[in-house]
């Protein structure tokens, strides 16, 4: 059995710690709500899980996903917004990588975390256009 808040705080934990912050919050905001003044900026939003049974009788295997949200702005005309938000996607796929030893990221939960991992399209905009950039980072995590 899992437990879902442990999953997700840890997660969440881990990824407001990669990196230098100004603002960050499991309640996800739109961008447009988010002032220059709050970025950097980080927030979560869980995306639900899929369950499987292996065999009758066996226990649920569940796949849990959640989404990272990065906002970086640069005021400065010269200063792309992408290099910004380069280093900060850097700095949470480090912080997301699995151990050099086990080649397992668990979040420090073995009893509920197989593996916990980034996967599938990161979409992003990198700011051309304007002053704003944007990362959205699927995590997937694997339950036992």
């Amino acid at each position: 059995m899992i437990i879902r808040e442990s999953i997700y705080s840890t997660l969440w934990e881990l990824g407001a710690s990669a990196a230098q912050f100004t603002s960050a919050n499991r309640r996800l905001r739109h961008w447009a709500d988010v002032t220059p003044a709050e970025q950097p900026a980080l927030f979560m939003s869980e995306r639900g899980g899929h369950a499987t049974v292996k065999k009758l009788g066996a226990s649920i295997v569940w796949t849990l996903y959640a989404d990272f949200y990065i906002y970086a702005h640069s005021s400065d005309p010269y200063l792309a917004p992408a290099a910004i938000l380069n280093p900060l996607l850097d700095a949470l796929e480090a912080a997301l990588s699995p151990s050099p030893v086990t080649g397992i990221q668990n979040l420090g939960l073995p009893q509920m975390v197989q593996h916990a991992y980034i996967s599938g399209k990161v979409q992003t905009d990198e700011g051309v256009l304007g002053d704003q950039a944007i990362a959205i980072v699927p995590v997937e995590i694997l339950c036992a």
